[in-house]
Formats: structure tokens, sequence, C-alpha cells
């Protein structure tokens, strides 16, 4: 935490009692919900450092005296005063509209006091670096993270004059802007591509121009060979940290729109393959996850096992591998609709077996339409490692910008 004798020329240490007064918020009976004004809870708060009406769904109905004792006005603060982590406990969103809005009991709302801190400025900087550490440190809890009004009060924060706050205030929501953009883009570049799905892989629905021959109605055992995983007793040391690359779904979240599987976090012995129901899988085996979350899929480049929560597809001759890479994709609602009813949600092999997909019996056709969707997944992938370097750009931006190694006037 800068103390007064480091600070940048012109920035003062202010404690946040001195800029704002805080509050609790409304908690109200649970048929009061649904309708009504506004009613910002801590998800909106946690989620958005800048808060406008139209991010916020709840609504609730309140007499005249706990509107006017919880409203919520353009400039005033809002912080979540717990957390299930204690590094997201006392996030700051600024509320931004004119639509008056109520805050909830989670909530608590920093009312402004003083006109020394510009209100876009405000929602960068008490999600500065310096202010977060202060918050989670300040944090008391152990299942749940919490702070109190108190605990707020006491909290410092590193000021520049008015001026120099509505410059930084305006380089990072510039830099937002680009992010919000990219976000936008890469959510309707998704559903294109979806719909691209649907329609490539339903020959009733279109064909690629050139091709004729008819598609085939076929089980899944016809296109692939499917195996399982499995997971060597962990108590057991001989069986892990091999050479054997060993798959978990955590590894396939990690991938987001990225198809091939290149490495895991996890690795196996030759000893624990054989101790185990894991299998060693070829490189190009489509994996796919099938308990839980269901239906998420990947290609393996390079050969490696999985654990058992998944089903493993090794495509057959004349089945290209992109292609089944997509077709199962495409499957998900379908193969999460088989394990309707049950408590906890996986797909066997006996419902694998038996599952009918229709396929072009032009290997061509296959290479084709994996082609397109290829180039719409390669398109998606750009923007999102576009997207990844924008909010590096951000965070280094408030680095520089909210400690004044960098100023702007």
């Amino acid at each position: 935490m800068p103390t007064g004798t480091n600070l940048p020329k012109g920035w003062s240490l202010v404690q946040l009692s001195q800029l704002m007064k805080f509050q609790n918020g409304l908690n109200s009976d649970k048929s009061a919900y649904g309708r009504g004004l506004r009613f910002a809870n801590v998800l909106e708060v946690i989620t958005h450092s800048h808060l406008f009406a139209n991010m916020i769904p709840g609504r609730v109905i309140t007499s005249v005296s706990e509107t006017n004792r919880y409203l919520v006005q353009k400039g005033d603060l809002l912080f979540n005063r717990t957390s299930e982590t204690q590094e997201e406990v006392g996030l700051a969103s600024v509320y931004l509209d004119d639509e008056p809005i109520l805050f909830g009991g989670f909530v608590l709302r920093g009312k402004p006091i003083s006109d020394a801190l510009d209100p876009v400025f405000a929602g960068y900087g008490l999600r500065s670096k310096i202010v977060r550490e202060q918050i989670i440190a300040a944090g008391q809890g152990g299942i749940r993270a919490n702070i109190g009004q108190q605990s707020l009060s006491k909290i410092k924060v590193a000021l520049p004059g008015k001026l120099e706050q509505k410059a930084i205030a305006e380089a990072l929501s510039d830099a937002d802007a680009l992010i919000e953009g990219l976000e936008r883009l890469i959510a309707k570049k998704r559903l294109i591509k979806q719909g691209a799905m649907q329609e490539l892989l339903n020959p009733e629905r279109r064909r690629l121009p050139g091709f004729s021959d008819p598609w085939v109605k076929k089980v899944l055992p016809e296109l692939a060979e499917i195996r399982s995983g499995g997971t060597p007793s962990t108590t057991n040391l001989e069986l892990w940290d091999g050479n054997i690359a060993w798959c978990t779904p955590t590894d396939i979240t990690a991938l987001k729109s990225n198809r091939f599987l290149s490495q895991t976090s996890r690795h196996i012995t030759e000893l624990g393959l054989r101790k185990s129901a894991a299998e060693l899988l070829p490189a190009g085996t489509i994996v796919m996850t099938s308990r839980a979350t269901i239906g998420e899929c990947a290609i393996a480049m390079t050969p490696m096992s999985t654990n058992q929560g998944f089903k493993n597809f090794i495509p057959r001759p004349g089945i290209d591998r992109d292609f089944l890479f997509y077709l199962l994709s495409a499957q998900k609602i379908g193969f999460i609709e088989l394990c309707s009813g049950s408590t906890f949600l996986e797909i066997g092999m006996s419902q694998l077996r038996k599952y009918h997909v229709c396929v072009p019996s032009s290997t061509n056709e296959q290479i084709a339409i994996a082609g397109i969707l290829n180039d719409m997944n390669s398109e998606i992938q750009a923007l999102e490692t576009r997207l990844e370097k924008a909010r590096a750009i951000k965070e280094g931006m408030m680095q520089n910008l909210l400690t004044g190694r960098i100023r702007l006037v």
C-alpha cells in the first residue's frame, strides 16, 4: 500500500469513510421478489465493475419507506459483502444509470459524501490491485468470506486529481469497449457456427454443391471403436507421474474453442495403465465427456488415456476424424436426453452402441463439411486470442494508470 510519502505527485491517500457512507441492503419476504423495482444483488456486483439497469434481472416489491431507504442512484457504489471465496469479497461496482434501483441484503451501498471521486474512475480504482489486497486481507469467515461497513470504511485508495481520474477512466473505458466488442463478435460467430453445424450435418436441410452420394444411417460403433477410461489407485504413487497423458474433464473445459488436446494436467505410468481400466488411445481419438457434463469433445493429438468420465471414439476407415468430432459434438442434446431421469447424469456404452446418426457415404463430403466448420472454428479461435490479448493489455493499463506509473495529464 503506498504511503503519503511515495504517492505520485498530485495524488492523495484517502480512506473510503471520507468518500462515502455505507449501508447494508434490503431483505424482503420471498413473496416480494419477481416484480417491482430492479434489485441488484451479489452476482451483478461481482460481475460488473460498471453497472447499468439492463444488467439487473431481479425485481422486488417494496413499501415507499423501504424504497427510499434502499434506493440506489446514479454514482452510488455497491460492494458484495459476502462471497464463497476470499478473492471475490468486497468487489466494487458503480451504478451509472438514471433508472432508480434497489440493493439486496448481501450488498453494501456506498453513498458518496464527497465529489473527490469520479464515478467511472471509481469502478476501476476500487478494483485496483492495491485496494483489492486490502479488502481481501480485511475479509473474515471460514466457509464464506464476509466484510462489513466498518472494515470497508478503513480501506484506503490512492486518488489522482479529478482531471486525471477522468482521463484514466476514459482510457480504461476504451479498453473495455474493445473487450466487449470482441465478446459480442465471438458470441455471434459461435451462433453462426452452431447454425452451420445444424445445416451441414442434416442432408435434408443442406447439401454442399458437387455431392450427390446418399447419406446412410449408422449406429456409432459402425463409425468408431468406442473405448472407456479409468483411474489408477490414487494411494499408489507408482501409478502416477509417468509419461502417459491422462485426461480429465478439466482438461477439456480448459480448451475453450480449441478442438485439439495436446497435453493434460496429469500423467500416469505404464504400471498405472496396466492396473486400471484406463486404456492407451491412439492420436486422432475423439475423447468425449460422458458423466455430469456430457458431450464435450476434443481430438487427442498424442497417444493418451482418460479417466472413467469419458467415452472415446477411434474413427474407423472411411470416417474423417474432424467430421466425426463435429458429428459427436452436435449430438450433445441427444446424449443428454438419453440420461434424463437419472440422479447422476451419465451416458453408458450400451446407450452409445444403439445410438443412430446419418453420415455421408462419401468421405470427400465428410472432409468438405469438416473443412467449412474448421474454418469457422479457426476464426473463433483467432478472435479469442485477440480477446485474451485485449484483457491482458487492460490489466497492464490498470496496473500502470491506477498506481501513477504512467501519467495521462
